[in-house]
């Protein structure tokens, strides 16, 4: 797919939130507004406190040169290196100490997840849900005369994902592939003797299961128990989590919601290349990195990103939201609290990480992985009690692994990918 089709569909989604942000409900709903980053545009400057926040802000000139000077200010004084060194030996003793001071009352539960990142599900659960909104939606209209602005955006996310990656598709041993690609693969004698090579290899938590998501760095579960709750009623699916503080981990094992049927919850330091997954590579059709890539030293973030790259399967999906260069949270920090450029320690301990578009679509190439989504989010933040307003900044993106393996060498990739 094309960088231009894609900048094209962007724009007429951008289009479509512009032409409803004039309607009169979307003021009086409570309800996340639609995908893609929200559709609450502030057109008028006097209604800034109706609302918490506001979508797809530009910044003027003037802002963007402020806010790299506060960076730059804030970055003159660095932190000592044997300090710094600490900081990252003790790196899991610091998010211990996190969760174990806050447990799980910090971060609120990313209910907002399929809304941004549908491709979690399997396309027919996505397909049924989208069919439960749409009766939903239909119900109100005919009580209130609505119009549904989100069913109609998630509907134009489909036909985009259909176009470019899902028409046409059919499944193979748990993948899936357009028909030419199927066919090489049905016709190949190997793929006869996938069954029994599969009843030789080793049983592993969802071995069973036919969609798989792992979530690195799944703190104390904000976005395990909103996937859980879809997933219980999602058969053949599994999710897979962890994180390398095991205080983190057993928050999300002690939780009510946690089910081993459908949940592997694991501690596991993803910078180190040594330690095994519960798991084989290649068997994972979605991985979810939200706000953990950005806690991680910048030496060692290709590397994380490399390895999990291997995780996934041909066609699979890493999903990632984090940290945007010049949030309010970057520009916030008082001198002597910077490591390196624009990767910073808190006062308890943990670090963070700000970037860029350009160096997240750097990483996840380098990779191997092809872009579908590479977006600056940024947002207007009020607290409407105390008249504050920060600006907020977030990279959201979606990168694909490459089905090319298939294409070039179906017999080989009949071999390598036995699990459905």
């Amino acid at each position: 797919m094309g960088s231009l089709n894609k900048m094209n569909f962007i724009t007429r989604l951008s289009a479509l939130c512009l032409r409803k942000s004039k309607m009169q409900q979307r003021h009086q709903s409570s309800r996340r507004p639609a995908v893609p980053l929200g559709s609450r545009i502030l057109a008028d400057p006097s209604k800034v406190f109706e609302h918490n926040m506001w979508d797809h802000m530009q910044w003027s000139q003037e802002e963007e040169e402020n806010a790299k000077e506060k960076a730059a200010e804030n970055s003159l004084v660095k932190v000592q290196w044997e300090d710094q060194d600490k900081y990252e030996r003790e790196a899991s003793k610091y998010w211990n100490e996190f969760y174990k001071t806050h447990k799980n009352n910090f971060f609120k539960d990313r209910n907002w997840l399929f809304l941004e990142f549908p491709e979690i599900l399997p396309e027919k659960r996505r397909e049924e849900l989208k069919r439960e909104e749409r009766s939903s939606e239909h119900k109100k209209i005919n009580s209130t005369n609505s119009f549904s602005h989100k069913n109609e955006m998630f509907e134009e996310g489909e036909k985009y994902w259909k176009k470019n990656y899902g028409g046409g598709s059919t499944s193979v041993q748990g993948y899936v592939y357009n028909k030419k690609q199927a066919k090489s693969l049905t016709d190949n004698p190997q793929g006869e003797n996938c069954g029994e090579e599969l009843g030789r290899l080793e049983s592993f938590p969802g071995s069973d299961a036919t969609h798989r998501i792992l979530e690195v760095g799944c703190g104390a579960g904000n976005s395990v128990f909103p996937i859980l709750k879809v997933l219980c009623n999602t058969p053949g699916t599994f999710l897979y989590c962890c994180d390398f503080a095991s205080g983190a981990v057993e928050l999300v094992k002690s939780h009510s919601s946690y089910n081993s049927a459908w949940c592997s919850a694991f501690v596991h330091d993803v910078c180190d290349d040594a330690l095994p997954y519960p798991f084989p590579d290649e068997i994972l059709d979605v991985i979810l990195l939200v706000f953990v890539l950005s806690t991680i030293h910048p030496d060692r973030m290709q590397g994380v990103v490399n390895r999990l790259a291997k995780l996934l399967k041909p066609g699979g999906m890493l999903l990632f939201r984090d940290y945007g260069r010049y949030d309010t949270a970057q520009l916030r920090f008082k001198k002597g609290h910077c490591l390196s450029e624009n990767f910073y320690v808190r006062g308890d301990g943990t670090r963070v990480y700000f970037f860029t578009k350009d160096e997240v679509w750097n990483m996840f190439n380098l990779a191997g992985l092809t872009e579908v989504q590479n977006l600056v989010d940024r947002r207007l933040q009020v607290n409407r009690k105390k008249k504050v307003k920060m600006q907020r900044v977030w990279i959201q993106s979606k990168f694909q692994k490459p089905l090319l393996l298939s294409l070039n060498n179906p017999e080989e990739t009949t071999k390598r990918h036995p699990y459905r």
